[in-house]
């Protein structure tokens, strides 16, 4: 028989059952979905971004835009080193990329959940499959959990790590929220992070499926009148509005979503100064002295975005291009780089990476993850309400917290 058990067998439930278990602990994991760590393995489309190659502890709690000091105790009992430190302690080679972003070198994020899996396993912990949705309580302290078909699974020590409400396919559907609330934890609106957003322009549909590489998107706040995010790398654009890494990255920044309040800017050539962008226009003019303005634009701009720019630039597409005026030129320029789109709202929480809300951290040890209002009943990772920036720091705070909580009980 468990004398505890993990309720989720993703990322913080694996790492914490396997630390318990390690710690001489008779650990269950409690599994609802068919397949252990389901959420890990579609993680940075596939690749895993396991962690970040951080080594400055108050740099890492600045990732985390809510409650970062929360996590103090997690990220000082195991940092992005320790992380690095227990993959490839199992096997996993790891390699470091730009933004100190950290991968198997693989690129097979099924490398990570197999090794979780692996690690649990050999410390003895058992699985098994089937949905908590009731948490037994005796004299203040957990004393099991019931599950969907019946049955009671007493224990002394409970974790629950369930996940948000983010990709709920993969068994992230807020069971976790409502096993807190029914024992008197407080759970602050979940709201997604790290998510696609909608836009008010209308030429994104006309832009459906175009990914732009090696751009600048700027984020701005409209009410603060500052910018909040700026960052090079690649988008999407979709029949909503805009997805893709810098656009997830760019939502977790909107923390007070309202329709109109944040604009985006997308440098389309940063390579370029507006002086040297100009030249090169200039020389594919002369190129094409003949030829129609929408026909010059060519070997500038992707095929599919030709008519757009050219539509909002407001010079005529048939224009011939030694007809087009220096003023025109320039604001052409100015267009190409500082395209703007107006963010009207967040796309739905469950297609979020992650989930911002949860488990509120007031009413949780910081030191061991326990409740402070339940004895025996400990949270880790997505559950709480933490979330960080993209970059392998939402995967670290799964392992901190995990471990934190594996340790103490």
């Amino acid at each position: 028989m468990s004398d505890m058990i993990v309720i989720g067998g993703g990322a913080a439930g694996m790492m914490a059952a396997g630390t318990a278990a390690k710690n001489g602990r008779h650990v269950t994991v409690l599994e609802r979905g068919d397949r252990l760590c389901k959420k890990v393995r579609i993680t940075g489309k596939g690749r895993c971004n396991v962690t970040n190659n951080c080594s400055n502890l108050q740099a890492l709690i600045a990732q985390v835009p809510g409650n970062g000091r929360f996590l103090y105790s997690a990220f000082s009992s195991f940092m992005p080193a320790d992380t690095m430190r227990f993959f490839e302690s199992l096997g996993v080679a790891l390699k470091t990329e730009r933004g100190n972003r950290v991968f198997p070198v693989s690129d097979s994020a099924h490398d990570i959940a197999e090794a979780l899996i692996r690690y649990a396993a050999k410390q003895g912990v058992q699985f098994e499959t089937g949905r908590a949705v009731r948490l037994r309580t005796c004299d203040g302290a957990v004393c099991g959990v019931e599950t969907e078909d019946g049955h009671l699974l007493p224990c002394e020590r409970l974790i629950v790590a369930t996940g948000g409400l983010s990709y709920p396919l993969t068994g992230s559907t807020g069971d976790g929220y409502r096993l807190a609330e029914s024992v008197g934890h407080t759970i602050v609106e979940p709201k997604p992070s790290l998510v696609p957003l909608v836009c008010h322009e209308g030429f994104c549909s006309d832009l459906m499926g175009l990914s732009l590489r090696n751009v600048t998107l700027r984020a701005f706040d409209t009410q603060k009148k500052r910018e909040i995010f700026s960052e090079f790398g690649e988008m999407l654009f979709t029949h909503f509005g805009v997805s893709g890494p810098l656009v997830l990255s760019a939502s977790a920044h909107m923390r007070a979503m309202e329709r109109g309040r944040y604009t985006l800017s997308i440098d389309l050539k940063p390579a370029l100064t507006p002086e040297q962008l100009d030249k090169r226009v200039q020389r594919d003019f002369g190129e094409n002295i003949n030829r129609n303005f929408i026909n010059a634009l060519n070997g500038l701009l992707p095929k599919k975005l030709v008519p757009v720019i050219v539509r909002l630039s407001r010079i005529p597409a048939s224009t011939k291009t030694n007809q087009v005026t220096r003023e025109q030129r320039q604001k052409l320029v100015e267009l190409l780089k500082d395209l703007r789109l107006t963010v009207t709202g967040f796309r739905p929480v469950e297609e979020a990476i992650v989930t911002s809300g949860g488990v509120k951290t007031a009413e949780v040890d910081p030191k061991t993850m326990q409740s402070k209002k339940i004895s025996g009943l400990f949270f880790a990772g997505e559950v709480l309400d933490v979330d960080a920036y993209t970059g392998g720091f939402n995967l670290q705070i799964a392992f901190s917290t995990g471990h934190l909580a594996g340790e103490n009980v």
